[in-house]
């Protein structure tokens, strides 16, 4: 018997509704009338995809709009004021903010995170605290990945490469640099990469985030990849002063980066905040060349980054809202590109992450989403809602929706009650 089936679900590369039996926490079969189960819901044509995967996310700082003013809008003052404010952060106060983003994730469907969290002589390992406690609270419906991350810098924040490896010690899943940080970037990426071997995890880096092609650490960081052998094992955030460059300056690094077999983590809703303040005209969009990247063989992943802080003061922690902003600003609006945005907040970011068998096909793990939509397009040009959401094979988020539609009652009626309806689901 299995343990759940979902009957009458499309899948998106099979639009033809099919039932998908799960057991043990796995796919087991996907397509005609599947048998028993212990549990069975009827997904009448809405489709299933792989659950979202969120590649890079700053819980420990997020939530700050009541206690941080920003007010000139660069990289430079989001830095600085954060700085100032988490001398003051406990592992408790990291905790109850953190947890709000994370609720907020596993309801929009996130099934497994990167969180990256501070590590520097400013705040400790308060965070590294509060997110390994949350780490298992969170197991049974979030996979949750930590990054050690030395914002403030390594060779100008002394102290803080002890407290990385503290923080690798105990229990964090990989390390993450910011060589725009410091001075020598070439030596911070080399002090990541030397932590990264010594403990046998991954890197993540945030570079090159500025407007202008000045820094351009992603080749050192590409290089030194090959050189320890790192393939497949490195990311690199933001990387904006790429998109800064002639195309075909573009195409050689892209070439690098696949080369390498560098993830590339795109933050629409950050990068899109942060870059251009000093533009007078044409403001630019500052993003990552995705659909260059993507061409390129290089996975790209769409990320939060920052929820309600100086980097970025809004957001709720959900990626189709990140899809959404990449489909306009990085002009990915053609049912092929459309989709191509799905991935990038599924199976790509898997990928980044070291996810094996994260989709709808049988033998892939049943971390999945089913959504009030039958195309995978409308995810990213409609927003739909999440009718419910399956990590390991059981049900953990489940949405119930109900349309009061007060213009449409009758005089003799006060209320009218509907569920909402979409064409292509059927009433």
């Amino acid at each position: 018997m299995h343990d759940l089936v979902l009957r009458g679900c499309r899948l998106p590369d099979r639009l033809e509704p099919a039932d998908v039996a799960i057991a043990g926490g796995r796919i087991v079969s996907v397509g005609g009338a599947a048998g028993a189960a212990r549990e069975t819901l009827d997904a009448g044509g809405r489709l299933l995809t792989p659950g979202l995967v969120e590649a890079h996310i700053h819980p420990d700082k997020a939530l700050l709009g009541d206690r941080v003013r920003a007010t000139a809008g660069t990289l430079e003052e989001a830095i600085r004021l954060t700085g100032e404010a988490k001398r003051a952060f406990t592992a408790d106060d990291i905790a109850a903010r953190a947890r709000r983003v994370l609720d907020l994730a596993v309801a929009a469907g996130t099934t497994a995170m990167r969180a990256h969290v501070e590590v520097d002589p400013l705040v400790g390992l308060a965070g590294m605290e509060a997110m390994l406690a949350l780490r298992r609270e969170y197991a049974p419906a979030l996979h949750v990945q930590l990054c050690a991350f030395a914002q403030e810098g390594i060779l100008g924040a002394p102290g803080t490469e002890g407290l990385l490896r503290r923080a690798l010690a105990m229990g964090a899943d990989l390390v993450g640099g910011c060589p725009y940080a410091d001075a020598d970037g070439p030596r911070h990426i080399e002090s990541v990469f030397a932590l990264a071997r010594e403990f046998g995890v991954d890197a993540d880096f945030h570079a090159d985030f500025f407007d202008e092609p000045d820094h351009l650490h992603v080749l050192e960081i590409a290089r030194q990849t090959l050189a320890a052998g790192w393939q497949g094992r490195v990311a690199v955030g933001h990387l904006t002063e790429l998109g800064a460059l002639p195309p075909a300056e573009q195409d050689a690094i892209v070439a690098r980066l696949a080369a390498a077999r560098i993830g590339v983590i795109s933050l629409p809703a950050t990068d899109l905040y942060l870059m251009g303040r000093r533009d007078a005209v044409n403001v630019r969009r500052g993003l990552a060349p995705i659909r260059r990247l993507l061409a390129g063989g290089v996975p790209v992943a769409l990320a939060t980054n920052n929820v309600r802080n100086p980097f970025t003061p809004v957001g709720t922690a959900d990626l189709a809202h990140m899809a959404f902003l990449a489909a306009v600003a990085a002009h990915m609006g053609t049912p092929e590109l459309l989709r191509e945005l799905v991935a990038c907040v599924t199976t790509h970011p898997a990928r980044i992450l070291g996810l094996r068998d994260h989709g709808c096909a049988p033998g892939d793990r049943a971390d999945l989403v089913l959504w009030e939509c039958a195309r995978p397009e409308e995810i990213v040009t409609a927003l739909p809602a999440r009718r419910l959401v399956v990590k390991g094979g059981r049900i953990t988020v489940e949405h119930e929706r109900r349309t009061v539609e007060r213009w449409r009652a009758s005089p003799a009626l006060s209320l009218r009650f509907g569920k909402a309806r979409n064409p292509d689901l059927g009433p």
